[in-house]
């Protein structure tokens, strides 16, 4: 098994279909599956949608590590998988989706 981190981005919990607090239900038990299945590894936590960005040479800091809402990672879980066709598999029941966000899947690489 490997690991992979998913990054949530986007998504509006305030717009979900069936209010905020049913939809964060439905996150918990969606975590709570995956782990059950032995694929969570960490539930991850939920990021403040305030940063700050330290880039290039100079070492330039500007508010927001983001440029658009859209792009705004809100969180992140780490699980494990065979690989990662199976890690974004297993993101398809993510309920992100129900309100506009993805799930990035990514490598974690090991050093």
């Amino acid at each position: 098994m490997s690991e992979f981190i998913y990054l949530y981005r986007g998504g509006d919990t305030a717009g979900a279909p069936e209010g905020p607090e049913a939809h964060m239900q439905r996150w918990r038990s969606w975590l709570e599956g995956l782990g059950a299945q032995g694929h969570l590894k960490d539930f991850g936590q939920p990021l403040e949608p305030t940063g700050k960005l330290i880039a290039g040479k100079s070492k330039t800091v500007t508010d927001g590590p983001f440029a658009e809402a859209k792009d705004l990672i809100g969180g992140f879980s780490l699980i494990e998988a065979a690989d990662v066709d199976q890690a974004a598999q297993l993101a398809h029941g993510c309920p992100i989706f129900d309100t506009g966000g993805a799930v990035e899947v990514r490598p974690v690489m090991k050093m």
